[in-house]
């Protein structure tokens, strides 16, 4: 099944935990097919500026996915090549409580608006 969301982000500095990278903590607001909250980290490494850089992240949703209330961690991969994007944007296998426990799936992000919205297919397996 797949369905949509929309999440706007916001980020802060955080203290860097590798030398060479760089850290944000984020708060996601979610709406559509996931309603809630997320909390998560992110490390980045590499130079954003010349389009070749990296990045991981995790964070915990609290809320409803459609329509399933529980929490569950969402994993995430990027890189990004001379200017290329690829990402992997997952529900982490075992992480969901209530009723998200044994949810899998991917989440792939199909626009960001000039607004900061970014809009996300949700494909549950």
């Amino acid at each position: 099944m797949t369905s949509t969301a929309t999440f706007t982000i916001e980020m802060h500095p955080g203290q860097s935990l590798i030398d060479g990278s760089a850290r944000f903590d984020f708060t996601k607001t979610w709406n559509g097919a996931l309603e809630g909250t997320s909390h998560g980290a992110m490390l980045t490494a590499g130079d954003p500026a010349t389009g070749s850089a990296g990045y991981v992240a995790l964070e915990i949703f609290d809320g409803t996915l459609e329509g399933r209330g529980g929490t569950i961690a969402l994993q995430q991969l990027g890189t990004m090549d001379a200017g290329e994007p690829q990402l992997q944007f997952v529900l982490a296998p075992g992480s969901g409580t209530g009723e998200l426990a044994g949810v899998t799936g991917t989440l792939t992000i199909e626009s960001v608006g000039d607004d900061g919205v970014h809009q996300v297919g949700v494909a549950l397996h």
